[in-house]
């Protein structure tokens, strides 16, 4: 159960990113990164929150992506086998051509490949990740949660 729980620890993150990106085109500014911190429980000072603005801008833009938040925010976090699940499903969905994916489908490819994960699980991931509310997430969205736990 711990797996799932940093898979859960992962969406938190998706939906805090999505909740202070006001403008949704993924990136957040040094502002609600203090805001999105402080959301999390974090009282940071302003010189922290500049540092780790700093730290996790890799392309030095003065924003960061949703992957760059991600990236720092996962590094100490431990996917394992759940991790190794999520990826050899998104292989298999990604060799099939499949451009969307839903709950069902990631269960069932799961399945298929002699891993466990519920559909419940499956579900949940997908509900988390689902951006436009239309029941499934587009590849690159699948994708965030694999990157951040490998």
């Amino acid at each position: 159960m711990g797996e799932m729980e940093t898979v859960n620890e992962v969406l938190s993150l998706v939906e805090a990113f999505r909740a202070f990106d006001v403008d949704n085109d993924g990136r957040i500014t040094h502002a609600e990164l203090g805001g999105i911190l402080g959301s999390l429980g974090y009282n940071a000072s302003e010189e922290e929150v500049r540092a780790m603005m700093e730290g996790g801008d890799k392309n030095k833009d003065g924003l960061l992506s949703i992957h760059e938040f991600l990236e720092m925010n996962t590094k100490e976090l431990e996917g394992g086998d759940v991790a190794k699940a999520l990826s050899a499903a998104f292989q298999a969905l990604d060799e099939e051509g499949s451009e969307i994916v839903t709950g069902k489908e990631l269960h069932e490819v799961i399945q298929n490949l002699g891993l466990q994960l519920s559909l419940q699980n499956c579900q949940h991931l997908v509900t988390c990740l689902d951006a436009d509310g239309d029941g499934v997430v587009s590849l690159d969205e699948f994708r965030l949660i694999v990157d951040s736990l490998l």
